[in-house]
């Protein structure tokens, strides 16, 4: 194994970049410059040389002879993805003219897009801010994955902290919750597995009858947007049975006795009639969880995605503390991780670029709206410019059919940073040729284990492409921009957002570097929240008008008698797609085939649809065509799209999110994919809906 950068032959160390809570250690083997495989680093405790099939098969997305590989400049209407390629100077100053116009007249115009296409520290919005606090862009509430459960977290437990993945191989009880790790979380699963041969229990949560489920000892097949009620009903069990931890509860929590009385509340009769499910598993898991010492929750993000998301994240993420699970190592509750770092981000974005500018900020989650209001003197400007990197808006933004139609505007400037000719990438008036994983630098930390990582550039950029931070280095100096800043190197930038958080060296030699996180870390309290306590009743929120304490937030959109859109739809990810990356990797899409909607027997049989049928899936917003499975993995009322296809990969141009909407969960500003109603008929009998 080698140290220096672009050897012809060598084996060089890295991290998988993408929007998954493992961050795995990469080793990328390199035979006459080019990478010929990747792999887990089997050094690397988290990772322990195993990759997910997605990852495994970089090298084929890297050398996709779909790359685009020099910039292009549009020649044909919009969405149609007619380009023809211009020189990097070309391209550089007639974006930099065009932006200066705009931002002459009002820079809050212009507005940034991205998100986690690349989960790296310097690659995702080192640069890029730096960019945009200078011209003085609208800032993005980036929003679309992870805030509601985020907020919920610290407004409980003080920050997206929790146990250590490693010690799950421990637990005697591992509640999987709104998560399915056999698709999104591999390195966590491999760990239940230990878990489990060692005797643990094994309880899965999800509306969906998902591959994770199916090996679980238990599943509860919840209605969407029911988990806070499930929540509470186990608070009342807990306390009915004496199951709980008066000690641990008297010292290191605030607002129990609220918190009882809203639980109290809950019966089992009750609860099992909002979740939709049987009592006796209600019943069945609160013991499971009050009478076993090594209990452990295991929560995602696909809980969160939906009106009462963050609200249903503060009420799971109060049983730890009642049964005093949090007391051992393998105990307690783990979302995010994402608070055991400490990214130096004042130094890596520099807000004081800004000087005394406030820009508004857009939520990303309302870009349809965003891209359509004309503008006012209290909302701001219409947006003229967007400028997208790690993100392709027009498939994983919420309501497409009304971001097509922002990004239709033949007024609207938009330039897009990519590998590939995405949806969004076909609308754009330029689009710029960006480097992959293995032709860059970059350090990143994970949100589902504590350890920091460095990733060394393996190969050159394939053909003309650039990193992100170079692109903006360029819009910079086009810009006539002349602080030091835009010309820090991307190296120095990793060690600029480290700062004094690790050793440097010790991550340049090795890789990666654990940071110094607590075995149990709230086994004496010492919870980061403002009382040091688990907060199940909250000052902040009290303060912003809000209820101090968790509760039940019924969804959106829920059926009542006679309603058009009796079914609720999820939209959790195809197995061998990550959000919409992979998607266009010929060998991963054979494997899914091709869009696909689950449904019940219960469900299909009155509509006369069978496995392998199209299907057209409806509702007010629009309409998406696929084919349907009828299994077990729906169940009756609720429907699964699986995604995040390509919008012009879906058999009539649209994907399930042409079906969502831009409403906001009732904490941290976040879309609600999961709260959604439709209706499924047969494409030959569709007519009579249209």
């Amino acid at each position: 194994m080698t140290d220096s950068v672009l050897e012809l032959n060598a084996v060089v160390r890295g991290l998988c970049p993408h929007d998954c809570p493992d961050t795995c250690a990469l080793l990328t083997t390199v035979e006459n410059g080019r990478a010929v495989k990747v792999q887990g680093n089997p050094d690397h405790k988290h990772t322990q040389g195993v990759l997910c099939t997605k990852v495994s098969r970089y090298t084929e997305r890297t050398y996709s002879a779909e790359r685009i590989n020099q910039p292009l400049k549009r020649v044909g209407p919009k969405g149609l993805g007619q380009f023809e390629p211009v020189t990097w100077d070309e391209a550089i100053a007639d974006i930099a003219a065009k932006l200066k116009v705009i931002a002459a007249d009002n820079p809050e115009a212009i507005l940034p897009y991205s998100y986690a296409g690349t989960m790296g520290w310097v690659q995702g919005e080192s640069m890029a801010s730096r960019f945009f606090h200078k011209l003085g862009a609208s800032f993005l509430d980036r929003t679309i994955c992870a805030s509601a459960g985020g907020e919920g977290l610290n407004y409980t437990l003080g920050g997206r902290l929790g146990m250590r993945a490693e010690f799950f191989e421990e637990s005697q009880l591992i509640v999987i919750w709104g998560s399915n790790p056999i698709t999104s979380n591999v390195h966590f699963w491999r760990r239940a597995q230990v878990a489990k041969r060692h005797g643990a229990k094994l309880i899965c949560i999800d509306p969906r009858y998902s591959e994770t489920a199916e090996k679980c000892h238990v599943h509860l097949p919840i209605r969407p947007g029911t988990d806070a009620a499930l929540a509470f009903a186990i608070m009342r069990e807990l306390v009915v049975h004496d199951w709980l931890d008066h000690a641990y509860i008297d010292q290191y929590t605030l607002g129990w006795e609220d918190l009882k009385a809203r639980a109290m509340t809950w019966t089992l009769a009750r609860a099992a009639a909002v979740c939709g499910i049987d009592e006796n598993l209600i019943r069945d898991l609160a013991k499971d969880w009050g009478t076993t010492a090594k209990a452990a929750i295991r929560l995602n993000y696909g809980m969160q995605r939906v009106k009462g998301g963050g609200n249903a994240v503060r009420a799971v993420a109060c049983l730890p503390a009642l049964t005093g699970a949090w007391r051992d190592r393998a105990g307690g509750l783990l979302m995010s991780s994402s608070s055991s770092f400490k990214a130096n981000k004042a130094a890596l974005y520099r807000p004081d670029l800004l000087g005394p500018r406030r820009p508004r900020m857009l939520n990303m989650s309302t870009l349809g709206n965003d891209l359509n209001h004309p503008g006012s003197p209290t909302w701001g400007p219409q947006v003229k410019a967007l400028l997208v990197y790690n993100s392709n808006p027009m498939a994983v933004a919420p309501d497409s059919s009304q971001v097509a139609k922002g990004f239709a505007r033949e007024d609207l400037f938009t330039v897009v940073m990519e590998h590939f000719l995405t949806d969004t990438a076909d609308y754009a008036d330029y689009v710029l040729p960006a480097t992959t994983q293995l032709e860059h630098w970059d350090v990143q930390g994970s949100y589902g284990h504590t350890d920091l990582l460095l990733n060394r550039p393996a190969i050159a950029p394939v053909g003309q492409a650039l990193p992100n931070t170079e692109i903006f280095r360029r819009l910079a100096k086009a810009m006539a921009y002349t602080e030091p800043c835009f010309e820090e190197d991307d190296l120095s930038l990793c060690r600029t957002a480290v700062g004094q958080e690790v050793d440097f060296e010790v991550l340049w030699t090795q890789g990666f570097v654990a940071m110094p996180v607590p075995e149990a870390p709230f086994a004496e309290g010492g919870f980061p929240t403002p009382s040091g306590r688990c907060e199940f009743v909250s000052e902040r929120l009290a303060a912003m008008g809000l209820d101090p304490l968790p509760d039940h937030v019924a969804n959106y959109e829920v059926p009542v008698s006679g309603d058009p859109y009796p079914l609720a739809m999820i939209s959790p990810p195809a197995r061998h797609f990550l959000n919409s990356s992979f998607v266009n990797v010929a060998s991963l899409r054979a494997i899914e085939k091709e869009p696909l909607l689950e449904i019940s027997a219960e469900d299909a049989a009155p509509r006369g649809i069978a496995s392998g049928d199209t299907v057209k899936v409806f509702n007010g917003r629009g309409e998406y065509h696929c084919k349907a499975e009828v299994t077990s993995r729906a169940r009756a009322g609720v429907v699964n799209g699986l995604g995040i296809w390509w919008r012009k990969l879906g058999l009539n141009g649209t994907n399930v999110n042409e079906l969502t909407s831009q409403l906001l969960t009732d904490l941290g500003r976040a879309p609600v994919f999961y709260d959604c109603q439709v209706e499924v008929a047969l494409m030959e009998k569709a007519e009579q809906h249209v």
